[in-house]
C-alpha cells in the first residue's frame, strides 16, 4: 500500500492565526465525493468555530486543485444507491444571508461540502493545477483565489450535462460580470490563469509552486489587520446583494458603527506617526 493511501482526504493544520484545509485524493484530481464533501464541511465548520483562527487558506495537494464533482462515484451512486434521487432529495431550506450570518454553521452540507456556508472570517484560496467544474465552485466560494501561472478553470462538466449546483450560476456572475460569466458558463471553456486574472476571476497570479506560500503570506496579512473592521465590512459586502440601496448602506452603517472606537483607536496610532505614506508596518 502507497504513503499516499494513508493520508486523510482532507485534512487541517495551524500556521499561526492561519488554517491550512488541504484537500488530497491524488487518484481523482482531488475530485470530491460524498465522503469527502462532508469532511470538507466539517474542517470548514472547525475552522469557523476555532476563536484563535483567523483566515484560512485553502489547497489541493499533488498539483491540482479541485477537479470537481468525481463522476465516476456518482456514477457508482446512479447504479448502486437509488439514482439522482440521492442528490435532488437533500435537505437543502435556504437560510437567509441575516440567518446564515446569525449561525452560520447551521447551512446545509452542499454537494462538493462547504459551498453554501457563509463564513464569518475569509478563506484564500491557492489555486494549482486543474479547478473545474465543482473545484471552479469551491474556488469562488473562497474570498480570494491566488493562482499559479499554469492553473486553470473551467465548467468542464458542460461537456457531461452535469449541473452548476454548489453556487457556480451564482457567485460566477457576481464576480466578474454577467457577460463573462455567460461565456464560461455556456461553453464550458478552459480559462487560463491570466485571462482569469484579467477578468477578475483571479486576485494574484504567481509561478508554478508558489500559490500555496503566496496565499499564505497573503493570509498572514489579512490576520495582522483589526479582525473586528475587517470582518464586519467583508460581511456588509456580501450582505449588501440582495438590499436596496438605502437598506444596504443602512447594514452598513450599523456593521461600522460596532467598531468606531477601533477606528478612533487607529486614528490616534496614525497621529503618532504609524502607517504614514500608505506603510502597513508600525
Amino acid at each position: 500500500m502507497s504513503d499516499l493511501t494513508q493520508v486523510p482526504a482532507v485534512s487541517s493544520r495551524k500556521h499561526g492565526a492561519v488554517t491550512i484545509v488541504t484537500l488530497s485524493r491524488p487518484d481523482a484530481r482531488n475530485a470530491v465525493d460524498s465522503d469527502t464533501a462532508r469532511a470538507l464541511y466539517a474542517a470548514f465548520i472547525a475552522f469557523e468555530e476555532d476563536t484563535h483562527a483567523k483566515v484560512a487558506v485553502f489547497h489541493g495537494a499533488h498539483g491540482h486543485f479541485c477537479a470537481g464533482w468525481d463522476l465516476k462515484a456518482g456514477a457508482r451512486m446512479a447504479r448502486e444507491e437509488g439514482g439522482p434521487g440521492v442528490l435532488t432529495d437533500q435537505d437543502f431550506s435556504p437560510l437567509r444571508p441575516a440567518e446564515l450570518e446569525a449561525s452560520p454553521t447551521q447551512a446545509p452540507l452542499g454537494p462538493m461540502g462547504p459551498s453554501r456556508l457563509l463564513l464569518s472570517k475569509p478563506v484564500i484560496a491557492a489555486v494549482s493545477g486543474a479547478a473545474v467544474a465543482g473545484g471552479m465552485e469551491l474556488a469562488l466560494w473562497c474570498d480570494m483565489r491566488v493562482m499559479e501561472e499554469d492553473a486553470y478553470f473551467g465548467v468542464f462538466c458542460r461537456r457531461f450535462g452535469v449541473p452548476l449546483i454548489d453556487g457556480g450560476t451564482v457567485r460566477l456572475p457576481r464576480l466578474v460580470g454577467m457577460g463573462h460569466a455567460m461565456d464560461l458558463i455556456l461553453t464550458g471553456r478552459k480559462v487560463g490563469a491570466a485571462e482569469a486574472l484579467a477578468m477578475g476571476l483571479a486576485n494574484r497570479v504567481v509561478p508554478k509552486g508558489e500559490a500555496i506560500d503566496a496565499a499564505l503570506l497573503l493570509a498572514e496579512q489579512l490576520a495582522q489587520f483589526p479582525q473586528a473592521t475587517m470582518n464586519a465590512d467583508r460581511m456588509s459586502a456580501y450582505q449588501q446583494w440582495d438590499l436596496p440601496l438605502h437598506d444596504a448602506l443602512y447594514q452598513e452603517w450599523l456593521r461600522g458603527k460596532a467598531c468606531i472606537g477601533l477606528g478612533l483607536e487607529g486614528a490616534g496610532r496614525f497621529a503618532d506617526g504609524q502607517g504614514r505614506h500608505g506603510a502597513f508596518g508600525a
